[in-house]
């Protein structure tokens, strides 16, 4: 059967997403996907810069993919379709919980119980990670949001995301990251390696320790995704930035003419909204990606050949 063409309103496939009209659901929604996000990294497999723990994007919503558990798999699913938080089993279990307003605590709470009602126990360390303020998980009554129609939106930009960014990391032979999403940041990310080690990093992540962001960043990296926004950036915006940072990188040529490089957050930004406004929103965000890439790939004098695709 044929795939149909027929073109999408751009409200439907990139939706706005302005950061004031969803701030509550979105600050309640970082919790639960940090909750759901620590029990895949407390019972997977550890695997280089902490690949095991992130979220993925799926046809529905955000999943941590299969789970080991046992002699049995897991996973658990976010469904902002049908506005569910679902967890299978390889046994052919499946329990759901509703995405509705609810605190953190409580969310944290049922999700364990329904864990461990189907055998599957775990524990985490319910501190938050990356967010300021931090009010550990089962202590928080305070974020209790969830606006159906946002969380929607925010999951319908990370699919277009996720299709973009996934046509870019084809493009490079070299080792790359997945397209997956950090629960700590609340992104959707692809990174790009030399193969080289890097400096140690330096650490002074919020609420993060040093020595888990120096093995996330123990080798050079050119990287690139999307945020929400927070704090001081009051939109959501795509961006880029290399580790360690080559010199001349913020004054490198860079494509689309809507980006610029933001001295406070030390990488490339481009808005959201110049990309859902644009014609070719596809094409100017591998601009972007390709752009910035090179600023980090030809500054930092990486071995292109061996890492890109030939053009036949």
């Amino acid at each position: 059967m044929a795939v149909s063409n027929q073109s999408t309103p751009i409200d439907i496939v990139w939706p706005s997403l302005p950061l004031a009209a969803w701030q509550d659901t979105y600050a309640t929604l970082h919790l639960w996907t940090q909750v759901i996000g620590k029990i895949r990294l407390a019972l997977a497999p550890k695997l280089n810069h902490w690949w095991q723990s992130t979220l993925y994007v799926t046809p529905r919503g955000l999943t941590t993919a299969s789970i080991p558990c046992g002699t049995r798999n897991f996973q658990i699913s976010f469904d902002f379709l049908d506005h569910q938080l679902q967890i299978d089993t390889s046994n052919g279990i499946t329990k759901r919980i509703a995405l509705a307003p609810r605190s953190v605590a409580d969310f944290y709470q049922m999700v364990l119980t329904t864990l461990s009602d189907i055998g599957i126990e775990v524990q985490i360390w319910t501190m938050p990670q990356e967010v300021s303020e931090p009010i550990p998980f089962d202590q928080d009554y305070q974020h209790a949001a969830y606006d159906p129609e946002y969380a929607q939106r925010f999951w319908r930009i990370l699919v277009q995301v996720d299709r973009v960014m996934t046509l870019f990391r084809s493009q490079f032979i070299g080792k790359s990251s997945p397209v997956h999403f950090f629960w700590g940041s609340f992104d959707l990310a692809v990174t790009r390696f030399s193969g080289r080690r890097a400096p140690e990093h330096p650490g002074g992540v919020p609420n993060m320790a040093d020595w888990v962001t120096r093995e996330a960043y123990s080798h050079e990296v050119s990287s690139c995704g999307f945020w929400p926004g927070g704090g001081s950036v009051v939109e959501p915006v795509f961006y880029a930035y290399a580790y360690p940072t080559p010199e001349g990188f913020r004054d490198y040529p860079i494509q689309p003419t809507e980006a610029f490089y933001s001295s406070q957050m030390q990488e490339f930004i481009l808005p959201y909204e110049a990309v859902r406004h644009t014609d070719d929103p596809d094409a100017m965000l591998l601009a972007f990606f390709q752009s910035t890439y090179e600023a980090a790939a030809n500054l930092g004098h990486w071995d292109r050949v061996a890492l890109e695709h030939t053009q036949s």
